[in-house]
């Protein structure tokens, strides 16, 4: 029995010594499974950490603006070169005025890139075009310059006529201001410089000095161009004087809408330290439709500061 016993005690040994070596065998196959488990997790994130040791900080890194989209090509060659644009191409070509301001996307956007200097194509000096700006600092160019065709409108009081652009305008206008406040009708329009020269010598023997203030200088008017229209009030009774229009239903009418109709009343009161000419409110300017809606969106007095233009009160 007591034989027995000690051999059961050693095959128990045995057996106890058998089962750790499986344990511990299976232990370490357990801790090489999970060490490649971790490896597998932990390597790109071990990699990513090597990067971004290598990397400059954020602080370091330039501003934001660096990942902004780069402009496409033909907005740049929009915003820099839009004299180039097929369209505005044309519309000089053409002398084609309204086609000019609709290729630019209206009177203001015209405006704006006059003034931004990115549309040396749209001249100001430029008397083929309605938006030319004539004062005392900028005569005509040529100085004797006259318009190729001059044409005399139904609603007239004398001999006189505008330049054929012009002219269509006037009498839409004058159309408009019969229904809305009663009859106009041109009272001056078109003066070659040999009319001027004699024109400005009869305000100068009535006004002496004080002539620059209501007539223009040769080479220096507006009515050379054919586009300005002094005009007067009708009624049953006849047409009145330019000096009273200001009075008048018509006047009235007139400095509310006729840049509905392409004109401006250039040369408003309390202006004169600008436009250096006492009010007129019987002188209106044809611009074209598109300059005098921006014109009078904008809350604009003057053509000179419509452009940015410098003032014009005396002359050089």
């Amino acid at each position: 029995m007591e034989t027995m016993s000690h051999a059961g005690r050693a095959a128990a040994r045995r057996r106890l010594r058998a089962r750790r070596r499986v344990r511990a065998v299976a232990l370490l196959i357990l801790a090489v499974a999970l060490g490649m488990g971790a490896f597998a997790v932990l390597s790109p994130l071990l990699a990513g950490a090597e990067k971004a040791s290598a990397v400059p900080s954020l602080v370091d890194q330039p501003p934001v603006a660096a990942a902004l989209p780069a402009p496409r090509v033909e907005q740049v060659e929009a915003s820099e070169a839009p004299c180039e644009a097929p369209e505005v191409v044309a519309a000089l070509r053409d002398s084609d005025a309204d086609a000019l301001v609709a290729a630019f996307g209206g009177g203001e956007s015209l405006r704006q890139a006059v003034l931004d200097g990115a549309a040396p194509c749209v001249r100001l000096d430029d008397p083929a075009m309605p938006w030319v700006v004539v004062n005392k600092l900028r005569p005509l160019d040529p100085i004797d310059y006259a318009p190729r065709e001059v044409r005399r409108p139904a609603a007239r009081v004398a001999d006189v006529g505008l330049r054929a652009d012009a002219l269509a305008a006037f009498e839409r206008l004058a159309d408009a201001a019969a229904e809305g406040a009663g009859r106009i009708a041109l009272y001056s329009g078109y003066r070659s410089y040999d009319t001027q020269v004699s024109t400005y010598a009869a305000q100068v023997g009535a006004r002496g000095g004080g002539a620059d203030a209501l007539s223009a200088r040769p080479g220096h008017s507006e009515h050379q161009l054919g586009l300005a229209a002094d005009v007067v009030a009708c009624g049953a009774w006849g047409c009145g004087d330019i000096y009273e229009v200001g009075g008048t239903a018509q006047g009235r009418w007139l400095a509310e809408n006729a840049w509905r109709y392409g004109w401006i009343v250039r040369y408003e009161a309390g202006r004169s330290v600008t436009t250096g000419y006492d009010a007129e409110p019987w002188h209106l300017r044809y611009v074209g439709r598109g300059i005098a809606e921006a014109y009078q969106a904008g809350g604009f007095h003057t053509l000179e500061e419509f452009f940015g233009l410098p003032a014009a009160p005396d002359y050089d």
